[in-house]
């Protein structure tokens, strides 16, 4: 056979039958991969009046034959079922049927009741973190107890590492951001009392803002983005090519070995960036007064030294190690659940940071509710 009468082909054919659906396509030639795009170029041309189609005179026919036919005859309206196939082609035809059946999309469902179910799986969802978390605390605690008894489970060398690089490494970021929103405070707090002719108070403004709340407070939240996330990644990488599990066919303990190394580099230098953020957040709003509200810093430092007390900086350092268990806590949780997927590895990151965020800014609200009510 030639390579002309080998390409596939489709002519019309009236048929007299008055019992006929109407005109018929009549096929030639190899229905196959090797023809596709005349295939596909034939079935363009093809006259839009018939309504069945004769497939019997096809010398060859294969898989994607028989898929641009259904797709024609879908396309049309056309039923497939009532085009005639040669005998030794019924099984290839009724397979690749049964296969590519195009179900439709499972469509969002909206409304109240939906959206009320969302709500619950949320729910549902966001109470077994909060039961994961406090399990993943106790187990935490219980194993510190047995490090404490044995003290040779405890890793020197890892919690060294981990100091350096969520402490030193973190210090140059934590200060120049404290910096800048102090000096941000400093001038929305003078835009405000110089209508008073009360722009020296810009001082107990800045200084008791900082001591209290922001300098904790910024650096919980650069940790929480920066290392919690960081924390994720790296253990659930771990989880994802066996490591842990490696780690405990060893016969060790993936929490004395990974988390609390961690957890004691965080509340360690947590507290220390913490005063480092105080300090910057101090200097930004002494800048401000020295440079655009005409407070010399000699005049600066004495109302600062005047009005400060030790009390504010307690409560804002109190919260440093609790910041510090959280998103360790959040971060190295989050690590040890991934599925050992790519995937599973990014959503269990971006899961991390968020829980960390939310929870310190939620915590850091109710200690101050809290310590107005007492006074302090």
């Amino acid at each position: 056979m030639g390579v002309a009468s080998a390409a596939p082909s489709i002519e019309l054919v009236e048929v007299p039958d008055a019992d006929d659906t109407g005109p018929r396509l009549r096929l030639r030639g190899r229905w196959t991969l090797q023809y596709a795009n005349a295939v596909g170029q034939a079935l363009r041309e093809a006259p839009p009046q018939a309504r069945t189609l004769d497939a019997r005179d096809v010398d060859r026919l294969d898989s994607a034959g028989v898929l641009q036919l259904l797709r024609y005859a879908r396309r049309n309206g056309m039923d497939f079922d009532a085009f005639d196939f040669r005998t030794d082609h019924h099984a290839l035809v009724s397979a690749i049927e049964d296969v590519a059946d195009e179900r439709p999309k499972k469509k969002r469902e909206y409304g109240f009741a939906a959206a009320l179910g969302r709500l619950g799986f949320a729910v549902a969802d966001n109470g077994k973190e909060i039961v994961a978390l406090v399990s993943f605390l106790g187990e935490n605690m219980s194993k510190a107890l047995r490090t404490i008894r044995e003290p040779r489970r405890f890793r020197l060398t890892a919690t060294v590492y981990h100091m350096e690089q969520v402490g030193l490494d973190a210090v140059p970021l934590v200060a120049l951001l404290a910096y800048l929103v102090g000096a941000v405070i400093a001038f929305l707090g003078a835009s405000i009392l110089a209508d008073f002719g009360a722009t020296i108070y810009v001082v107990e403004l800045v200084s008791i803002a900082f001591l209290r709340e922001f300098g904790v407070l910024l650096t919980a939240i650069v940790l929480a983005g920066r290392t919690a996330s960081a924390f994720t990644a790296q253990i659930g990488a771990m989880v994802s090519r066996e490591e842990v599990d490696a780690i405990r066919t060893l016969g060790l303990d993936p929490i004395d070995l990974l988390v609390h190394p961690r957890i004691v580099a965080l509340i360690v230098m947590l507290p220390l960036l913490t005063f480092i953020a105080m300090v910057a957040g101090l200097l930004g709003g002494m800048s401000v007064g020295a440079f655009s509200l005409g407070i010399p810093p000699q005049a600066y430092l004495a109302r600062m030294q005047s009005t400060m007390e030790l009390r504010h900086f307690l409560v804002g350092m109190s919260k440093a190690p609790v910041f510090a268990l959280i998103i360790d806590l959040i971060g190295c949780l989050e690590g040890l659940q991934v599925q050992g997927t790519a995937q599973s590895v990014g959503e269990r990151t971006t899961s991390s940071v968020v829980q960390t965020i939310s929870l310190v800014i939620v915590l850091d609200a109710i200690a101050a509710i809290w310590f107005m009510h007492m006074g302090w």
